[in-house]
């Protein structure tokens, strides 16, 4: 199965969902803090992260945003919170699922099967073929040969086909901080992944602009 990040501050709830996972087939590195979270990301590679929203040193959705910036990692937020609010920042800085505590171990290890599913392996989009390990992507059965920022951008609209994603969105999830990067960084890296996906398909172009809002990718 998968090696799963889990970041947790209460040690008890921890220890359940570990038992649950580890019955489950997954191998599970648990951390007590953001700090500690980042240096095991660092040592090892990870199939899908469980981060707690309140962690006592770095916030859960930006300790997301690290963890984003290093690979593209899955990831499934808990929280005591079930503000709506919450819900929706979590979502649109890329989380893959959100569930709010009390919970039920079992159906939180049902959860991390179903998004190892969507997003693990060399999984199939439509047109595209994900191997979000490998960090490659082919479309229409030709591999794609991107720089690291046309790999994140189109990976970052693979994971939400249809929906659109802002500028911003999109800088967060794949610059990070980089504080010299602009919306204008965001249109060009856009049109040179353009460029190669017409080069592989010269018919295609999934990559759509909705003018004064951002991108959407489509898979039909």
């Amino acid at each position: 199965m998968g090696r799963i990040l889990l970041v947790e501050d209460e040690s008890a709830i921890a220890r359940t969902i570990e038992f649950a996972l580890r019955e489950d087939g997954h191998d599970v590195d648990h951390a007590l803090t953001g700090g500690h979270a980042l240096d095991l990301a660092a040592k090892g590679t990870h199939d899908l992260a469980i981060l707690d929203v309140g962690l006592p040193d770095i916030g859960g959705f930006a300790l997301c945003r690290e963890l984003r910036r290093r690979a593209d990692l899955p990831v499934i937020f808990l929280t005591a919170r079930d503000a709506e609010a919450d819900r929706v920042l979590g979502f649109e800085i890329g989380a893959d699922d959100y569930v709010a505590k009390p919970f039920s171990p079992r159906e939180l290890a049902a959860r991390v099967r179903a998004v190892l599913r969507r997003s693990g392996g060399a999984a199939s989009s439509g047109p595209f073929a994900h191997d979000a390990q490998g960090h490659r992507i082919a479309f229409r059965g030709k591999p794609l040969d991107l720089t690291r920022y046309e790999y994140g951008l189109l990976a970052a609209l693979l994971q939400r086909p249809g929906a659109i994603l802002s500028r911003a969105q999109l800088m967060d999830r794949v610059w990070g901080g980089d504080s010299d990067s602009t919306d204008r960084t965001v249109d060009t890296h856009i049109k040179t992944l353009r460029a190669k996906l017409r080069a592989a398909v010269p018919e295609a172009d999934p990559i759509r602009t909705q003018r004064g809002l951002g991108y959407s990718l489509h898979l039909d």
